[in-house]
């Protein structure tokens, strides 16, 4: 079984969570720390415009672009949510438990959009899909709100069960009990991580679910006007967390100590003899660079990835779709037999292929140029590895099988845009100025800053963080130039190497790994 390790990098403007798998990163997941419609929100929303043509209509919910409303998506029971919602509004937020609620018949599923909703009308929707490039957010009607085991479905009666349980009596353990604890006119989804767990654990989760849903028309008032939202999902990283944590990580490491708390606190509730796996990090190099992951990124995002022996994958990005090309390089020299040497490259880039997607997070249609290969059996082979290897992938998606040309199309849900990384850097000389100083003077500019510091604040242990080069000038031979520093100011001097820098950045810390203002 894989090791598996997570590294979250919080700062001011966003928290990173980063992957990793045997060491390798699989998932990078970045958010703005005041993100906007995040998939999951749910809005009261306005209807600025109904189109018959589409069967759709344009909801405002306070983007800047109309959110996309279809008819399929409104859910059966529309016409009782917007009871609810209207006969709450008139009793002023005094609310009906939702399981001694009258349900109204359900809307035709044939039916046009505008025997349902009007323009101006104030509606109940649920971000499915983030604003992605010029379209405003998707949005869906059918809301759910989502646990760690399971997925509360108002105004249904339906309780299914993930696919991924396999064993029939746990299915039908968990299927009976839901149902004989689930409140009336509510519909359940079983979550895979559900497996396993007891009636107590299921119980709290599904009052807390429901008492989520119920509370939030409590706030609804006559005088408060949409668009507004009316139940935010968990954060982004909250949710993330949700949906990746379990007993199988080995390691949890976090730079900020609130997080750390509040990930402690979170684990304590389903695991709680795994809390000793959520480690604060608090070393000077950042924690991306510690952990080298850094060095993954800046390898990894780029518009030609390297893989085994040579050869490489070349990834461009289209308004419609993305297009990989499977490339042998140097590897197709080596050995005799072609189509032998085409099937061990392939498969080989299948497996980057796939950390690609899950990387990136790419949606969409993503179209596979593999080297040509004439054995229908090897295409066969090709086709069940990508299969197999997807078959981890969270996403949902759909894959074809190689096409006589030796394409392949995958089909991957997109829910938010595409993680878009540029690993290009400035000019490490002028840093996008045009101009330079010399840099044989740049020893010279370390070392009275150095001096400067042990001048002022009278220290005698210190830390400095260069670029991995720097540091190698720094440290070489046998009487290194930091320890010609060491006996010329009488400090102790330790230098580190931190990949994220740039060439000629630098920064001093204390023993106590505070930065040292150079100002």
């Amino acid at each position: 079984m894989a090791n598996k390790d997570l590294i979250i990098d919080v700062n001011d403007s966003e928290v990173s969570l980063a992957l990793l798998e045997d060491k390798q990163l699989i998932e990078l997941n970045k958010e703005k720390r005041n993100i906007k419609f995040s998939v999951g929100d749910i809005y009261l929303g306005k209807v600025k415009k109904i189109m018959p043509g589409l069967n759709a209509a344009f909801v405002n919910v306070g983007y800047e672009r109309d959110a996309f409303l279809h008819y399929l998506d409104l859910g059966a029971q529309f016409r009782t949510q917007q009871k609810y919602y209207t006969t709450t509004l008139q009793r002023q937020g005094r609310i009906t438990p939702v399981h001694k609620f009258k349900p109204e018949p359900d809307i035709d599923k044939d039916g046009k959009i505008s025997d349902v909703l009007a323009q101006g009308q104030t509606v109940i929707v649920q971000i499915t899909k983030e604003p992605i490039s010029t379209k405003g957010p998707r949005l869906s009607s059918e809301i759910s709100l989502a646990g760690r085991n399971l997925v509360l479905i108002p105004n249904s009666d339906k309780v299914s069960i993930s696919s991924k349980i396999e064993s029939p009596e746990e299915k039908n353990r968990l299927k009976t009990l839901l149902q004989s604890i689930k409140p009336r006119n509510y519909g359940i989804i079983i979550r895979t991580a559900a497996e396993g767990k007891k009636v107590a654990v299921l119980d709290a989760e599904l009052r807390e679910l429901v008492r989520k849903w119920e509370s939030a028309f409590s706030t609804v008032k006559k005088d408060i006007k949409s668009p507004r939202l009316f139940i935010g999902e968990l954060n982004r990283t909250s949710a993330i967390l949700r949906d990746l944590l379990n007993v199988s990580f080995n390691s949890i490491h976090v730079n900020d100590q609130a997080f750390v708390e509040d990930i402690r606190t979170y684990i304590k509730e389903i695991a709680p003899e795994s809390v000793k796996i959520v480690k604060l990090y608090k070393g000077t190099i950042p924690i991306f660079d510690h952990f080298g992951v850094n060095k993954q990124i800046k390898a990894l995002f780029g518009k030609s990835i390297s893989f085994k022996h040579g050869a490489y994958l070349i990834i461009e990005h289209t308004e419609a779709l993305h297009v990989i090309d499977v490339n042998s390089g140097n590897r197709s020299r080596s050995g005799n037999d072609q189509e032998l040497n085409a099937l061990e490259v392939n498969m080989e880039a299948a497996t980057e292929i796939v950390r690609q997607l899950r990387l990136r997070d790419m949606g969409g249609i993503i179209v596979i140029d593999f080297i040509d290969m004439q054995s229908s059996e090897n295409k066969q082979q090709l086709f069940d590895k990508v299969r197999e290897l997807m078959a981890n992938d969270r996403t949902k998606h759909n894959i074809l099988p190689l096409t006589k040309f030796g394409l392949m199309q995958i089909t991957r849900q997109r829910v938010r845009p595409e993680m878009s990384i540029t690993t290009d850097e400035k000019c490490p000389s002028c840093q996008g100025t045009g101009q330079i100083k010399p840099t044989i003077l740049f020893t010279d500019e370390l070392e009275s800053s150095l001096a400067f510091i042990v001048d002022k604040i009278k220290t005698r242990k210190l830390i400095l963080n260069v670029h991995p080069f720097v540091a190698g000038y720094l440290k070489k031979g046998l009487f290194p130039v930091y320890r010609k520093w060491d006996f010329k100011y009488k400090i102790i001097l330790k230098i580190q190497a931190a990949t994220s820098y740039h060439m000629l950045e630098y920064h001093f810390y204390d023993r106590y790994d505070n930065e040292i203002d150079l100002a």
